[in-house]
């Protein structure tokens, strides 16, 4: 056990069993893309699967990253099956259909998008339910943790599931959710999402844990240098829409 640290954190209720999310990417280019997806996501996508007792839905537009303009809408289910099975079952709500016609019949010739892509994430052990931040005006970090190797993936898994998640916690962060992919891009991978006032707070947080012994002592010990068990860290600021229920 590694002083200080502190017992893995819950992020909900009481029922340790992990959820599921499905992150959905939305690439864009500025003009009416915009427009109609974040219509779309208003009107059509996150009233169909609030019906469908989805909730709390996150969307949220990246604000500092590698290809902007990018929106990315964050869902929450008890199973991976019926994350699956989301497509399917929207295309038998005629309401949904009504509303998201623009949108899901755009014409080539005028796309909603460039390019859609979905990942299917287990919640990690340590945080096994989505924590849902207070509204008031926030901005949140996306981070994308890639390993080299599956058994370096696991080492990492577990260090954030033993000590690292309850060191978050401990140093004052507000975590959303941590996830392992499951399927999708840059595998094997984990994602998390941490939520802050602002950037003054970011960065205030970020500078009491790299300094907090603990942290230093876990990181520290072998095996667990991001050198060997990390290969590529994607680090993304993104903002909620006016829509979002995160």
């Amino acid at each position: 056990m590694i002083s200080g640290a502190e017992e893995p954190a819950s992020g909900g209720p009481a029922d340790p069993t992990p959820e599921y999310y499905q992150l959905r990417t939305y690439t864009l280019r500025t003009g009416s893309q915009l427009e109609i997806t974040q219509s779309y996501f208003e009107h059509a996508l996150i009233p169909a699967l609030n019906r469908l007792n989805l909730t709390p839905i996150g969307a949220f537009e990246l604000t500092v990253g590698p290809e902007t303009p990018t929106f990315y809408v964050l869902i929450p289910a008890t199973s991976p099956e019926t994350l699956a099975a989301l497509d399917m079952r929207l295309e038998r709500d005629m309401e949904f259909m009504g509303t998201a016609a623009a949108f899901w019949n755009a014409p080539s010739s005028a796309p909603a998008y460039v390019r859609l892509e979905y990942s299917l994430l287990s919640a990690l052990q340590g945080w096994p339910k989505l924590a849902t931040p207070s509204r008031k005006k926030r901005i949140f970090q996306l981070r994308t943790y890639e390993s080299a190797s599956h058994g370096t993936h696991a080492r990492k898994v577990q260090m954030l599931n033993d000590a690292e998640i309850g060191i978050f916690t401990r140093t004052g962060f507000t975590p959303v959710f941590f996830g392992e992919t499951l399927i999708g891009a840059r595998m094997p991978s984990l994602v998390y999402m941490l939520t802050f006032a602002d950037y003054a707070e970011l960065n205030k947080r970020w500078a009491v844990f790299l300094s907090d012994p603990a942290w230093k002592e876990l990181s520290g010990l072998p095996r667990n240098a991001d050198a060997e068990i990390v290969c590529n860290i994607s680090n993304l600021l993104i903002s909620p829409l006016d829509c979002s229920q995160i």
